[in-house]
């Protein structure tokens, strides 16, 4: 795969495996697994060294604070959504082909609970959206490239003319994130996969205007 100009530049290239990033990795998964469940308030230090058996100073020496920790646990669940979703749509042709794919991806991933939790992203920003800090500006920039991402295949297809001439582009990429968004809400509370159903109708019946 080349560069195109789109999502593959906001891939994260993961760096080389080694017993400590491997261990690191470990942490952070299961950190990412609590902060989707519980919260990234619900992750401590203490929490994490009882439920792996590690010492705290351990912890502290990859991490040195609860705000380090919460942090990486950002940057991790922004590599996992790479590899699980970007990754995976790079090779459909630009255009309503490959938004169609982002979609797809997003949903199957949110569906298949890669996080216990759900969707890391919506629980970490409903959590901190309203407090100040270095958390939120690293939510707010782990979350508005995808977005942006959209807008941005929305552009595309216009330009292909795939899609009418006068789509507002951001209007349309708030809409399809908000099927989405719904979609990990009501699998959420009620556990019912139906929501992903009735999310992949309203995106296509969105998708399918008269040019």
């Amino acid at each position: 795969m080349k560069a195109d100009g789109s999502i593959l530049s906001l891939a994260l290239k993961r760096p080389a495996s080694s017993a400590r990033q491997s261990t690191r990795d470990r942490i952070l998964a299961h950190a990412a697994d609590i902060a989707s469940r519980d919260g990234l308030e619900g992750l401590t230090i203490g929490r994490l060294a009882d439920d792996l058996s590690m010492s705290k100073s351990g912890l502290i020496a990859h991490f040195g604070n609860k705000e380090g920790l919460q942090l990486a646990a950002i940057e991790f669940a922004s590599e996992v959504f790479v590899r699980e979703v970007v990754l995976n749509v790079l090779d459909a042709r630009r255009g309503i082909e490959r938004l169609n794919a982002m979609l797809d991806a997003w949903l199957h991933y949110v569906e298949r609970s890669v996080f216990s939790g759900g969707c890391f992203f919506m629980a970490a920003s409903l959590e901190m959206d309203g407090r100040p800090g270095p958390v939120k500006k690293r939510l707010q920039v782990a979350t508005r490239w995808w977005f942006d991402a959209l807008a941005d295949e929305i552009r595309f297809a216009v330009r292909a003319r795939e899609l009418p001439s006068n789509t507002d582009f951001t209007q349309l990429a708030f809409e399809l994130h908000a099927f989405a968004q719904e979609s990990n809400w009501g699998y959420q509370m009620f556990g019912d996969k139906k929501w992903f159903v009735r999310a992949r109708a309203s995106m296509a019946a969105r998708l399918t205007i008269e040019k």
